[in-house]
């Protein structure tokens, strides 16, 4: 199968369950309300390594309860006790200090597995001083601060989501195959409910589970997808030989069918861009996770 000429290799992306947190983060302005989103999502690519994966949905300008803009976020774990540690943790120390910055809870009630009292343990940073009042139908609270009130709903919703949704965009050279990776992060900011939690979206360094020869380790370096050791011979490399760069765009979801038309758009957006060779996706024969995204499917 091609698109635009770019094979589609017939394979599939493996991904599993996660707990997801969706939170809406508003601001003065929408500058304001995109370093808080940023702010809480730092140090989330991966929980191989991170305390949480987290990063930012899409833009949403209107129809939030302050009636300001914001943007929505997705925090992940695979623990409800370690996402709710990191909710309490990232709305404490990124939200609350600041400038601006409210939280209302954004997870639709249909998805809805548990209720956090994130903001009701957040009120006691007011130290007493903090009151609680309603606002567009929400219980909140109002926590005094040095630039007038911290806005917080008292509960957010958590939701059994869909992590390590991917595919790899193999180009002819790295700025090819950049460009593309940059055009399907792009395209995927039209699709609700999902995010890439690496730079940018697109990740370098993809990994596999465990390592080939240190057995402390959790993942490693995918070699078979590395330019550089095409020519390797312990490497079975799984790259044409036309293709000298590789990145990956790794995606997490609030379900299945949000993920398998993320991959979709953001397939297709990379395929419309010259010097991509082949598409393909990582998995590990089924034994990582319970979705199967096969990608000829998707078409």
């Amino acid at each position: 199968m091609e698109i635009n000429g770019v094979e589609i290799e017939d394979t599939f992306a493996e991904a599993f369950p996660i707990k997801i947190a969706r939170l809406l983060v508003t601001g003065a302005t929408r500058h304001w309300a995109y370093v808080s989103a940023n702010e809480m999502t730092g140090f989330g690519t991966s929980v191989v390594g991170c305390p949480a994966e987290a990063g930012i949905e899409c833009y949403k300008a209107t129809g939030n309860p302050d009636g300001r803009a914001g943007y929505l976020v997705q925090i992940c774990h695979m623990s409800d006790k370690a996402l709710e540690t990191q909710l309490i943790m990232r709305v404490g120390q990124c939200a609350i200090t600041s400038a601006t910055a409210a939280v209302f809870n954004a997870m639709p009630e249909e998805n809805t597995e548990k209720m956090f009292d994130t903001g009701y343990k957040e009120r006691f940073f007011g130290d007493g001083f903090e009151k609680e009042d309603e606002l567009a139908g929400r219980k909140i609270w109002r926590i005094p601060r040095m630039d007038g009130e911290f806005i917080v709903e008292n509960s957010m919703g958590i939701a059994d989501g869909v992590a390590g949704g991917n595919f790899f965009i193999m180009g002819k050279t790295q700025a090819s195959a950049l460009m593309a990776a940059e055009a399907a992060v792009d395209a995927l900011w039209d699709v609700e409910g999902v995010i890439t939690p690496f730079p940018g979206g697109i990740v370098a360094s993809g990994s596999k589970v465990g390592s080939n020869k240190y057995s402390f380790l959790r993942a490693s370096v995918n070699e078979k997808y590395c330019p550089t050791l095409k020519d390797n011979d312990e490497v079975e490399s799984n790259i044409p030989e036309e293709a000298n760069c590789v990145y990956e765009l790794v995606i997490n979801g609030l379900d299945e069918e949000s993920v398998k038309e993320a991959t979709r758009v953001g397939i297709e957006a990379a395929c419309t861009v010259p010097g991509i060779v082949k598409i393909s996706a990582g998995n590990y024969g089924g034994k990582l996770g319970k979705y199967k995204i096969n990608l000829k499917d998707l078409f």
